[in-house]
């Protein structure tokens, strides 16, 4: 008999595939890789990707729209030149990529009210895969949008940048300590992490390009976040093998007990509802703190991390809130219903013929996937591998990486940026 359990507690490969493609279908494999604007603008093809973005962007505008964008941008770089110092390269590339997608969309909206309450009320709440109101956020956010109208001020940049990296580096040295010693870990904030880091690192680099900084302060920092990565890496695989949880659904003979309780219309699709691993309703809200437009415009901030949490104290944990009932971070309302269209029963029935399957406490999918219920551990095992796989790793690690010849390259990047008209 033992021989036998072993063996019905090995799941085939059609079993973790299918449970996989259910989550992937349903959307919550988390995604912590970085986002490919952030690696496309903070390289060595940051000057043609951005020349690439403002061609294409004036080609779907109308001649007055053309006309009304350059006035638009030249006001928004200091109405005083049409030409940004380092504008093709690094963090001030991707600032100017941001500016370029925010005015060209003012001006498609003009003449339409709604486009101009829209366009007046516009603020990004995601920039580059994190939430614009988490602490890294924020500071990313309100670097960025400083950056043109200052470009061409090179003390003024120089020690607005280095403003910035200071507030960075503390509030990165506190999001790296929270994940590591006071279980913390999540996707949410692995994410916000690396996104802090790579963008840290060219905040580094540019400074380097500006003179304020040695370069071997920017290899220095290079090679903190590469091993910083690694460890965190090895942290995020425990937290998954720790909190992915799976059930099977009932085998035919269970399921023949409980039909036998009265008819019921079950859809035997996969169904998303997003319901809690335990008997409880979980339900949990995304706080969006008060931070307002002239905030992020100002220069004036707080000069250290714990500083900056006052600015949003009700988005203690990477700007989210967790009710009670749950110690760990969520991203969404979550609201137990029923789980199909089936009528005269209740969810707890309805529940009781599909299976569950938790990768975090906020990326749950129930399901219609049957198996031995003693390969439910190995089938966990098996998908926190799965889903390690399915990250960028090998793009989020070559982030800090850079071979000697390529990081000296980025440290000599000095490439304009000129507005053109027809």
């Amino acid at each position: 008999m033992i021989l036998m359990g072993q063996t019905l507690c090995l799941p085939s490969p059609a079993t973790v595939q299918e449970l996989f493609s259910v989550a992937r279908d349903a959307s919550i494999i988390p995604d912590i890789s970085l986002d490919p604007v952030l690696t496309t603008f903070l390289s060595l093809d940051s000057s043609a990707a951005l020349q690439h973005q403002y061609a294409s962007l004036q080609r779907g505008m109308s001649r007055e729209q053309q006309t009304n964008f350059s006035l638009s941008l030249t006001k928004e770089l200091g109405g005083n030149s049409s030409s940004v110092m380092y504008g093709g390269v690094g963090v001030v590339a991707l600032a100017l990529s941001l500016l370029f997608d925010q005015v060209s969309q003012q001006v498609r909206a003009q003449g339409s009210a709604e486009g101009r309450l829209s366009g007046q009320s516009s603020q990004a709440k995601q920039i580059f895969g994190i939430s614009s109101a988490s602490r890294i956020g924020w500071i990313i956010h309100s670097y960025l949008r400083q950056v043109p109208g200052i470009a061409n001020n090179l003390e003024m940049m120089a020690e607005t940048t280095e403003l910035f990296d200071t507030w960075l580096k503390l509030e990165l040295l506190d999001h790296y300590e929270r994940m590591t010693t006071k279980k913390r870990m999540s996707s949410v904030s692995m994410q916000q992490w690396l996104t802090g880091a790579a963008f840290h690192l060219h905040i580094r680099i540019h400074q380097a390009r500006l003179l304020s900084v040695p370069t071997g302060s920017v290899e220095s920092l290079r090679l903190s976040y590469k091993t910083g990565l690694k460890h965190l890496v090895r942290g995020y695989t425990t937290y998954l093998h720790r909190n992915i949880q799976e059930t099977a659904a009932p085998g035919p003979q269970n399921f023949k007990t409980r039909m036998a309780r009265g008819p019921t219309q079950t859809n035997t699709t996969t169904t998303a509802n997003m319901i809690c691993s335990s008997n409880n309703t979980f339900s949990v809200s995304l706080v969006s703190p008060n931070i307002s437009t002239n905030k992020l415009n100002e220069i004036a901030a707080p000069n250290s991390a714990a500083e900056i949490s006052k600015t949003n104290e009700s988005n203690e944990d990477f700007g989210l809130n967790v009710q009670k009932g749950s110690n760990e971070t969520t991203v969404d309302t979550v609201n137990r219903k029923t789980l199909n269209g089936s009528a005269g029963h209740s969810a707890e029935e309805e529940a009781s013929v599909l299976g569950l399957l938790v990768i975090e406490p906020w990326r749950n999918v129930s399901h219609n996937v049957q198996h031995h219920p003693c390969e439910s551990p190995a089938i966990q095992q098996a998908l926190v591998t799965r889903i390690i796989n399915a990250q960028d790793m090998e793009r989020n690690t070559n982030f800090f990486l850079y071979p000697e010849k390529v990081f000296r390259s980025l440290l000599r990047q000095k490439d304009d940026f000129e507005l053109k008209t027809d």
